[in-house]
């Protein structure tokens, strides 16, 4: 088997290749096999003997730590690193100190400055909102900066009221209310990290044909952090693509967060590429996924579109009220490999598991989060929902 490896802006991808995988925690230990059977029959549908993906398991979470002691061994850092793409399972945050979260741990490591997130609707999903199939936009949600920087001080802490001091002493700032209990925290936002992420979500939006890209923000309050993204956007967008722009095959345009908010519920069809900061991302991809079904069926992935490194994952957590019990949702992340083979360039193989999947849910074949609020909905486990997307590829 050989390795995935990037050339200038291209992504070489050999026809046996192999892919690093964490299997996750809590249901990751379920959905993980039935993710790799999915994807290899669907890539042997496609492309017969021609094509094959040699999973390659490495460790992080709980597994790592039982096995190695340690929550992320170098080892599984370095095969991310080498191989450029890869798969993960949810996994747990480590109690206590050291690593805050295993996620974010990698993200920030490998650079993955891009969270994506495509949210669309499925025909049989039964959802809240009266017309879900609005509804389809990929959310480009900046992964390494905003609240992510985990920059910030317990209340009571040395470092809080060195911290306090400093912002009265030193920049005069008079606006904290109750200064003593505090907790405190830094929201470092950068000319270079946001035109990357913007960037980025316009060259997706041009390569499939997607009109507009929207900037969402909260830059009338935060007018330097915000705001700062938000006209380094516009910037970006007439310094780079002014000929895009001038000729109407693209549009960039803005909104506020909290307006974004209320205008995806009454108006879903005006939007398709968002490109935003961290801690609005989080918010809106998992208010859209719950138009569409919910975060069971939502995929993710972790990206550097300069270095090619990339991490596909569910986006869903680790869930131990349910695992071991043949119950979860394994549909995040077998849409999360379905990225993963079109970042990979085996589109045909990927559109085969989408249309299968859009198949049973039309039949009300489904896992019991979807299937107990379908007309027709028949329950299936975790191993048989992925035995009925196998016979149905």
């Amino acid at each position: 088997m050989a390795k995935i490896t990037k050339t200038g802006e291209q992504l070489n991808v050999p026809n046996q290749v192999t892919v690093p995988f964490i299997e996750g925690d809590g249901v990751g230990a379920e959905i993980t096999p039935v993710c790799q059977q999915v994807v290899d029959a669907a890539v042997e549908k496609a492309y017969g003997s021609t094509r094959k993906i040699e999973w390659m398991e490495v460790l992080a979470g709980g597994k790592a730590h039982t096995q190695t002691g340690e929550w992320l061994p170098q080892a599984t850092l370095d095969a991310f690193s080498e191989y450029l793409v890869g798969i993960k399972g949810p996994l747990m945050t480590p109690v206590g100190g050291g690593i805050r979260s295993l996620n974010v741990t990698l993200r920030q490591t490998l650079d993955l400055y891009v969270c994506q997130r495509p949210v669309r609707y499925f025909n049989g999903i039964v959802s809240p909102v009266k017309h879900p199939e609005l509804v389809d936009m990929c959310i480009f949600r900046e992964n390494t900066e905003d609240i992510y920087a985990g920059i910030e001080w317990e209340s009571g802490s040395a470092e809080a009221r060195k911290f306090f001091s400093f912002l009265s002493e030193e920049m005069g700032v008079t606006k904290v209310r109750f200064p003593e209990t505090s907790g405190f925290g830094v929201k470092p936002v950068s000319k270079e990290g946001s035109e990357r992420l913007i960037r980025s979500a316009i060259d997706y939006a041009l390569a499939h044909n997607l009109k507009t890209v929207t900037l969402v923000h909260k830059g009338n309050i935060m007018k330097f952090t915000e705001g700062g993204f938000k006209k380094w956007g516009y910037e970006l967008a007439e310094r780079e693509y002014a000929d895009e722009l001038k000729s109407g095959q693209l549009v960039v345009n803005d909104c506020i967060c909290d307006a974004f908010l209320q205008n995806a519920l009454l108006k879903p069809e005006a939007y398709k590429v968002i490109a935003t900061l961290n801690l609005n991302g989080d918010y809106v991809s998992d208010m859209l996924a719950a138009q569409v079904g919910g975060i069971g069926i939502a995929p993710g992935a972790n990206i550097n579109y300069q270095t090619g490194h990339a991490i596909f994952e569910a986006t869903h957590g680790i869930a131990p009220d349910i695992a071991g019990q043949n119950k979860v949702n394994p549909s995040s992340l077998i849409l999360s490999a379905v990225m993963m083979l079109d970042y990979m360039g085996w589109n045909e193989a990927a559109q085969l598991i989408t249309d299968a999947m859009e198949k049973l849910f039309t039949q009300g074949l489904a896992t019991a989060d979807l299937a107990r609020f379908m007309n027709n909905g028949q329950s299936l486990g975790t191993q048989e929902f992925g035995a009925q997307l196998v016979k149905q590829l």
